[in-house]
């Protein structure tokens, strides 16, 4: 049956992440640094109202675009970055932000528009892009500017076929950030142009060093333009619950909600009502879980300098990506290695794309006893090298 399959999704490789620890699950004994999601379990009073909500039988759909009340909370919620959406028009919410990468790409994409991404960046972004029938044009970044895309290099890229651009800060897999004054000149060259930014912003509450997260559509004349999406998955450790959400234009977000209701109907009620909660009560736990995270990021970044592996200090998220190239491997190479001599699993840089060659990204969403036993391994390996 394989010639029946769409020629597209025929020719798009599978995830370099997902590809890579297929082969680790198949192994004894596997140390893993490799999966972006938190080590935590979703706090309990999340969990109680879920139970609760439950009990009291809320087990029907929803809205399409998700209960108004938690659209109100979402609304209030993103006013703490500058932004102001009506709840009513405004805001959708999905399952997961992943839905909101994909359904953003087709509510706006005609065959042939182009798109710009910049690498290293999430795995999905190209796919989806290309699923919707556009064009993906990458933009390189590297560790010299600390990954960080430059008003100029998007200007250098742009073309009568550009339809939109996906900004993704704090960026996985690198952990970098923008910073307001790296965003004010991106914004000049985007906003009297007919482009869609669309700002992936799920990792927006993990930032570090005193570097809080600014969102471009917070900057004069881009919330009109810019749809951001947001979700639970990460700040909050509800991966499992699959809730997202995306803000932005009217028209957007309507285009957008269309496509969802076909598809999806609506997110899963009782991850709907966890959402509440997390919002309403859960500051404190988002707290606690970024400074652990931040506590794991400065150990992992001086072992890095002991061992003499050089990185750039991210300042997000919960990843490091690390150069390994003076060790005259690539990726796949010393991946794989680590993978078969030391049972280390971490992802290959060109999974994010090409850009990434000569890395490797390390998540610090587990325990730091995970995390020595895991640095073992790599000195050991580094040292047979």
């Amino acid at each position: 049956m394989k010639s029946f399959v769409a020629k597209t999704i025929n020719d798009m490789p599978p995830s370099g992440i997902r590809k890579f620890f297929d082969v680790a699950a198949m192994m004894d004994d596997v140390v893993s640094l490799g999966v972006g999601e938190p080590d935590f379990v979703t706090p309990r009073h999340i969990c109680d109202k879920a139970i609760l909500s439950l009990d009291q039988g809320h087990t029907m759909y929803t809205s399409n675009s998700g209960m108004l009340e938690l659209r109100e909370e979402i609304s209030r919620y993103m006013s703490k970055y500058g932004l102001s959406y009506d709840p009513q028009t405004q805001v959708l919410v999905t399952v997961g932000a992943s839905e909101d990468i994909d359904i953003s790409m087709r509510a706006i994409l005609e065959p042939g528009d182009e798109v710009l991404i910049v690498e290293p960046c999430f795995v999905a972004y190209k796919p989806c892009v290309i699923m919707a029938g556009g064009v993906p044009v990458t933009i390189s970044t590297s560790a010299e500017n600390d990954f960080r895309v430059t008003a100029a290099d998007i200007k250098a890229h742009l073309t009568a076929k550009t339809k939109a651009v996906i900004l993704s800060y704090p960026s996985n897999p690198t952990g970098a950030i923008l910073t307001m004054d790296e965003l004010v000149p991106i914004a000049d060259v985007l906003r009297e142009r007919d482009i869609v930014v669309i700002s992936d912003e799920i990792y927006s509450e993990l930032t570090y060093s005193d570097c809080p997260h600014v969102s471009i559509a917070s900057l004069p004349g881009m919330a009109e333009k810019t749809i951001v999406i947001n979700g639970f998955s990460k700040s909050f450790a509800m991966t499992g619950w699959r809730l997202g959400f995306a803000c932005g234009p009217v028209d957007l977000i309507a285009a957008m909600t269309k496509i969802h209701q076909y598809v999806l109907m609506c997110a899963p009620t009782i991850a709907q009502y966890a959402g509440l909660e997390a919002l309403q009560n859960g500051e404190a736990s988002v707290l606690a879980m970024k400074q652990e995270y931040d506590a794991r990021r400065r150990f992992l970044l001086d072992e890095f300098k002991k061992m003499d592996i050089d990185c750039f200090e991210a300042k997000g998220a919960f990843y490091l990506f690390p150069s390994i190239a003076k060790f005259g491997l690539s990726s796949d190479e010393f991946c794989t290695r680590l993978l078969e001599e030391q049972r280390l699993a971490v992802v290959p840089g060109p999974a994010f794309g090409d850009s990434g060659e000569g890395h490797v990204r390390i998540s610090y969403a587990y325990s730091i006893e995970s995390i020595k036993s895991a640095l073992d391994r790599l000195r050991k390996f580094i040292e047979s090298l």
